[in-house]
């Protein structure tokens, strides 16, 4: 997924306009986004919309993906979330405030089999202690991300960036350390939000230098960020073509470590980074079908 735009469940006009975004995925938000008078309204919305889908109300159109950010767990709130979501579950769940892997086994009990995204690095503990959660990687865990505002209102930070629009130190380890536990564990690392909504050139910067990186995709507020965000995370022709010739040029001399491509030596990691490059791009649709099939 290379864009998920988070929508306040509580609020339907702004989770139609999602739904109709082009995101990759909408994540339903019974968390930060609903007012705790409004968490009940706001699972109705979320069990409506999940009855309509699993009735086929919806067409068949192919739209995003529907997942649900649910409460921490240590929130009142959470078990009311999963009683009214495990009868007709969505395609995944979000978790925040996850800090140990003791969270994602307590949540994995009550859940079984539904996948789940969880949110890092919220707190200067769950920072701390991130690494620690490729140590024990439950299988529906399927990508972490990691929570921006909640991280500088618990440092009391008064900016997460400085006046260049670069993350400020104690951000970037965090959303460093996502991305190496995310890869460690062998599952999607999501970049997260970039809160300036209406600045679409800082936020092609902060999807380029996450794709750069390694990030998959990122997490939108607004629908107007979902189109930057596709384009910024799906591979180029010019990134395909050189993947295209790295693959070929090893295919031709299997058994061979080292490969020269156009001046330049490439070796065994760069074909793994090619063949991944390649599988993104089968995902979404640039490749042709028959070249496609080779790596879905």
């Amino acid at each position: 997924m290379r864009s998920l735009l988070l929508a306040p469940a509580n609020d339907t006009r702004r989770i139609e306009e999602a739904m109709k975004s082009g995101a990759d995925a909408v994540v339903l938000d019974l968390e930060d986004s609903v007012a705790f008078g409004d968490k009940g309204r706001a699972r109705a919305n979320v069990q409506a919309i999940l009855r309509e889908m699993e009735s086929g109300k919806d067409g068949g159109t192919g739209g995003p993906e529907l997942i649900v950010r649910v409460n921490a767990l240590d929130e009142a709130e959470f078990n009311a979330d999963l009683v009214a979501l495990l009868d007709n579950p969505p395609q995944a769940l979000m978790l925040p405030k996850v800090c140990s892997i003791d969270c994602l086994d307590r949540l994995m009990r009550h859940v079984g089999p539904i996948p789940v995204i969880a949110i890092v690095g919220e707190t200067p503990l769950g920072v701390l202690t991130m690494p620690s959660l490729a140590e024990q990687v439950p299988e529906n865990l399927i990508g972490l991300t990691w929570g921006l505002g909640d991280l500088a209102a618990q440092l009391g930070a008064a900016s997460s960036r400085d006046e260049n629009d670069i993350l400020t130190d104690p951000f970037r380890l965090a959303r460093t350390l996502c991305l190496l536990t995310a890869r460690a564990a062998n599952v999607e690392p999501i970049d997260t939000v970039y809160l300036r909504y209406s600045d679409m050139e800082g936020l092609r910067r902060d999807c380029a230098a996450a794709f750069r990186d390694g990030f998959i995709g990122k997490l939108a507020i607004h629908p107007d960020q979902v189109p930057v965000i596709n384009e910024a995370f799906t591979p180029t022709e010019e990134q395909i073509s050189k993947a295209r010739d790295i693959i070929a040029a090893f295919e031709a001399r299997p058994g061979c470590g080292l490969i020269s491509v156009n001046g330049r030596l490439y070796d065994r990691p760069h074909l793994i980074r090619a063949r991944r490059l390649l599988r993104r791009a089968a995902r979404y649709g640039v490749l042709g079908a028959e070249e496609a099939a080779k790596y879905c």
